[in-house]
């Protein structure tokens, strides 16, 4: 059996002398029955990724005093997850400033604002063959790339002036709609061959291309004016972020100051293209960046309260 040696020459220290990352002031505060959601808010700990929710928040309020300028990108699940009124509020406060979407949740949005219902059962649809062939929105949204491109506009503007101009029963519900009605800009990024309405023999591959780049060059200019601003990725895991990291590069290419901004990522997963070049490269000269795991139809509800009691 081995011996070992008593360890009685250990240096020891008081822990009242020894430095501690956490004490009772961060600790977060039991609320009575009857309590407002400012009072719920104040009452998290201020520690981890509730320190971190606090100094966001505060990014953008700061933001929205100072008129700077605040982007918001997503993919369409924020879209199926009912969030849209939320974003648009934002927008119609004078907080968001400017949108970037993917391709599916230009779909999304334009089936909400048609029949107030989307998102079809894949598992169900794909066996036989009919998954991404619905004839309305299809038609309605490719027709409208192709007379956006053909005046110079790019997708998002295209669709929400078509979406507009139809005067659909729920457009109320449709970002693309308010940012034609706002004249906030709202780009979209596509891939050729991830979204259905790639599939129908409507889709104009011209157009498709046309409308898409105008949106990215118009991107470029939101993401220019983005010093002391706020840029908030939502569960696009490789396409906005990725576009985002070029419009970076190219507005500062083209000289504008863009440093000293605040970036955050909210997602169900720590990924690595959002952490990359959402979170950590484009705030290496300047700012602060943060990651949030969560559940996007109970971290935007929170975050869209918490500004809205900041304001």
């Amino acid at each position: 059996m081995r011996e070992y040696k008593p360890l009685d020459k250990l240096k020891l220290r008081s822990i009242k002398s020894r430095t501690s990352k956490v004490d009772i002031s961060l600790f977060a505060e039991p609320l009575k029955k009857k309590t407002s959601f400012n009072n719920f808010y104040n009452s998290l700990p201020h520690i981890l990724a509730a320190r971190d929710l606090r100094k966001l928040v505060d990014a953008i309020v700061k933001a929205k005093k100072r008129n700077k300028m605040v982007i918001f990108m997503f993919g369409a699940h924020v879209i199926k997850c009912g969030l849209s009124s939320l974003l648009i509020e934002l927008m119609k406060k004078g907080v968001v400033k400017a949108i970037a979407i993917n391709g599916a949740g230009v779909i999304h949005d334009t089936e909400i604002a048609m029949v107030g219902k989307t998102s079809e059962d894949v598992d169900a649809s794909l066996k036989d063959g009919s998954f991404g062939m619905t004839e309305e929105s299809a038609l309605f949204i490719n027709d409208a790339i192709d007379k956006g491109a053909a005046k110079g506009h790019g997708i998002g503007k295209a669709v929400g002036t078509e979406i507009e101009r139809a005067k659909f029963p729920y457009n109320d519900f449709s970002i693309l709609y308010w940012g034609v009605r706002l004249n906030i800009p709202v780009t979209a990024h596509v891939a050729i061959g991830t979204d259905t309405i790639h599939m129908h023999s409507s889709c104009n591959g011209l157009a498709l291309g046309e409308g898409a780049l105008i949106d990215f060059r118009n991107f470029i200019y939101s993401v220019s004016k983005l010093n002391g601003g706020v840029v908030v990725n939502f569960g696009s895991a490789v396409i906005l972020p990725e576009v985002f990291l070029k419009a970076v590069s190219a507005s500062r290419n083209l000289g504008h100051k863009v440093k000293d901004f605040t970036t955050a990522n909210f997602d169900m997963y720590r990924l690595y293209r959002p952490q990359e070049n959402v979170v950590r490269r484009p705030t290496s000269m300047g700012g602060e960046g943060f990651n949030f795991a969560g559940h996007h139809e109970i971290m935007i509800p929170l975050l869209y309260q918490a500004i809205v009691e900041k304001l």
